[in-house]
Formats: C-alpha cells, sequence, structure tokens
C-alpha cells in the first residue's frame, strides 16, 4: 500500500520552524483581524458624527460643484417628535451618509490593504526568526549528536563541556558527560580486569606445563612424581579458587536473583567458625540482625572479610568481628600499615597491597572486590578505612538498608 505523502518536515529544525512560524502567523493574523473588526464597528458612526459637525458646505450631487448653503449652516439637531423634517434636512442626511459611506468604505480598504502587507512581511519575518529561533535551540543537540557520533572505546575521555546558560540542555549536556565518566570508567575497568585475569590465569598454566615437560622428563624417581603430583593438585586448586572467585564477582554483578531473610549474626559466627584463627586474637560483638538478601552471597562476603583478616595479618595480631543492631557488619584487622590511599584502589579485582610473590595461600586479589560488589547488589554501603600505627590493617564496615533490629536484643561478646 501507498504511504501518504508527509506533511511535516523530516527534521527537528523544519518541525520547530513551522510550529513556531505557525504560531507567530497566527497571532499576528488574529491581532489584524481583530483590530479590522474592531475599528470597522465604529469607524461609521466616527465619521458621520464629524460630518455631521464639521462640514458647512454639502455636495450638489446634480451639478457635481460644492455650493454654499443658502443660509447659513448650523449643527445638525434632531426632529422635533411628530414633525416631518425638511428638505433641506433630507439633503442633508443624504449628503452626510453618502460622504460617511464612501469614506467608511475607503477607510477599511486601504486598511485591509495595509494589514494584509504588514501581515505578509510579517509572516516572513517570522518564517526566519523561527528558523534562527530552532537553530539556536538547538544547537547543543547537535553539540551532543556529533560527540556521541565520534565517540569510542579510545576517545571516552572527551566531554561536551557545554558553554550555555542554566537549562534542560545543559542539564543534559552535563548528564552525558557524567554518563562517559561512567562508561570511561567502567571500560577502564574491565580492560583492567581482562588483562589481569588473562594474566592470573596464564601464571597456573605455565607452571603446570613446566611441571609436566620438566619435572617429569624422562624416568623420574616415585619421590619427584610424587612431589610433582602435589604442585600439580596445588595448581588446579588454585586455578579452581581463581575461576570460582571469577563466577561469583561475575554473578553479583549481575543483582540478586531471589531475596529473603538473613540472619546477619549466625552467618557471621558460622563463617567465623570455620575461617583458621590460629595465633590470633578473635573479638567478636554479635547482635541479632536480620537482613533481606541472598544468603550464598552474604555467606562469600563474610568469608572473604574474614579470610582477608587473617591473610594480611601478624602472627599475634587481632581479628574483630561486629554486627551491630543498626544494620552494620564490621570486620577489622590488625596487620602491615596501608596507605589510606590506596584503599580505595584494594577495592578493585586483582589489587593487592604487595606485589604477587605466587606463595601458596597468597589469594588472587579478589577478596575485597567480590565484598564490593555483593555490598552493591544488596544496596548496602562498604565504607573501608587503614587503621593507624602501630595496629596497621583495615576496617571494613558494611551497612545494610532496610534491617529489622528484635526488641530487647542482646549483644555476643568473647
Amino acid at each position: 500500500m501507498k504511504r501518504p505523502p508527509r506533511l511535516l518536515p523530516r527534521t527537528e529544525r523544519g518541525r520547530l520552524t513551522a510550529l513556531y512560524g505557525s504560531l507567530l502567523l497566527l497571532a499576528g493574523g488574529g491581532l489584524v483581524a481583530l483590530v479590522y473588526v474592531l475599528v470597522g464597528q465604529g469607524l461609521y458612526s466616527s465619521v458621520t458624527g464629524v460630518v455631521r459637525t464639521a462640514s458647512p458646505t454639502y455636495l450638489d450631487l446634480t451639478k457635481g460643484t460644492r455650493a454654499e448653503p443658502e443660509r447659513p449652516w448650523v449643527p445638525a439637531q434632531r426632529v422635533p417628535p411628530g414633525a416631518a423634517p425638511t428638505t433641506d434636512q433630507l439633503k442633508s442626511y443624504a449628503f452626510t451618509r453618502n460622504v460617511s459611506d464612501a469614506v467608511t468604505e475607503a477607510t477599511q480598504h486601504r486598511l485591509l490593504v495595509y494589514s494584509l502587507l504588514a501581515l505578509a512581511v510579517f509572516a516572513v519575518l517570522s518564517i526566519w526568526l523561527a528558523w534562527w529561533m530552532a537553530g539556536r535551540v538547538l544547537r547543543p543537540v547537535g553539540v551532543i549528536t556529533e560527540k556521541a557520533r565520534r565517540l569510542s572505546g579510545e576517545n571516552l575521555d572527551e566531554r561536551i563541556a557545554l558553554d550555555a546558560p542554566p537549562g534542560e540542555l545543559k542539564e543534559l549536556a552535563d548528564t552525558f558527560d557524567a554518563m562517559l565518566g561512567r562508561m570511561e570508567h567502567l571500560v577502564s575497568a574491565q580492560r583492567r580486569f581482562a588483562a589481569n585475569a588473562a594474566h592470573e590465569l596464564r601464571t597456573p598454566l605455565a607452571v603446570q606445563r613446566a611441571a609436566a615437560e620438566i619435572g617429569l622428563a624422562g624416568d623420574p624417581p616415585p619421590e619427584k612424581v610424587a612431589r610433582i603430583r602435589a604442585r600439580l593438585i596445588g595448581v588446579a586448586d588454585s586455578s579452581e579458587h581463581l575461576v570460582e572467585s571469577l563466577l561469583l564477582l561475575a554473578v553479583s554483578e549481575e543483582g540478586l536473583e531471589s531475596t529473603g531473610p538473613v540472619d546477619l549474626a549466625d552467618l557471621a559466627a558460622a563463617e567465623l567458625a570455620a575461617c583458621p584463627q590460629e595465633g590470633l586474637t578473635v573479638v567478636r560483638a554479635l547482635a541479632p540482625l536480620t537482613v533481606r538478601g541472598d544468603g550464598a552471597l552474604l555467606g562469600h562476603l563474610v568469608r572473604n572479610l574474614l579470610g582477608n583478616a587473617v591473610r594480611h595479618n601478624r602472627p599475634d595480631g587481632r581479628i574483630v568481628l561486629e554486627v551491630s543492631g543498626d544494620g552494620e557488619l564490621t570486620v577489622s584487622n590488625t596487620g602491615p600499615v596501608v596507605d589510606p590511599a590506596d584503599v580505595p584502589r584494594l577495592l578493585e579485582p586483582f589489587r593487592r597491597s604487595a606485589e604477587r610473590r605466587h606463595t601458596a595461600g597468597e589469594g588472587a586479589g579478589l577478596g575485597l572486590s567480590i565484598v564490593a560488589s555483593v555490598a552493591r547488589a544488596h544496596g548496602a554501603e562498604l565504607v573501608a578505612r587503614a587503621n593507624p600505627e602501630p595496629e596497621g590493617g583495615l576496617t571494613v564496615r558494611v551497612r545494610f538498608p532496610g534491617f529489622r533490629v528484635p526488641r530487647g536484643a542482646a549483644v555476643q561478646r568473647r
């Protein structure tokens, strides 16, 4: 079926021009019509009054010449009731009416012609002004469109930085700049994550290959085979842990599929009991607290916090685990002194406080990033700060929204 022709322009500027021009033209046409009607209504009576009171002569219609009246001119007067008008009065009335009609018609004709000419000029100016105004209004949109067209993964650092007075389009440009900043951060984080993940996965594969090619070359004795076997199993376990951590990080970034009530105090106590604590002093203060979320992900959150606190502690150090009635989970540990400027960096994937040495139990640097991701998935606020000397270490606090505190709750301390 053939589509009907488009009546509206194809561009926003054309549509705005048609809209603004039509509105201005309608306003001008309405004003001209209003003036014409108002002037026409009172024009005849005004002209008649002027002719009757100000004209001392009348036009002799039979001779076509102006003649002086036979008696002095007097202003028009009403005929007394019951009296018939004289011949002179009838002539004067006819003269006044003819002159008034002619003057009224000529004036209205000239007013209509001039009004239409003025309306035509006004229409041209209106269309030009509407086109210019639409261009001015849509200029920021054009800048945003051009910037968006040129953007790619290589130039996300560019910004619109629109120089315009405050308004909706200025707010749109600033919002677009903020979005570009978030996109740049996310793309950079994904690139670092991909590079670090490739590096972390390549290292155990290289160790396995070297152990298989070098350690098992020739006819090695059983003792060496046992050592190589243990080494390969350890590397496989490390790789499996890394893959599981990457999958957990990806799942937590996708958000929560199902939620339910979770007793955070019981969960923290269970994870603490399963965490190795050799040589460490553990202080716990657990108030009953029920939060809504994913129990498995919250278990990983507590487990990673405790594992990080144990792994980066000193032999005679201390761990503090606290669940408060106001919806906060806090894990604090002693250990090496951390620069406060490095704390935000530790929440990113594959970030460590020290260079990796590829030793047993070192971890992949995903613990705190998983904690941050799970906290975001639950709408919780995570705050990490470096402890001052001489204790050192970190304090990580997670505040959960929408918590419920039972009345008369007691705090378990040990």
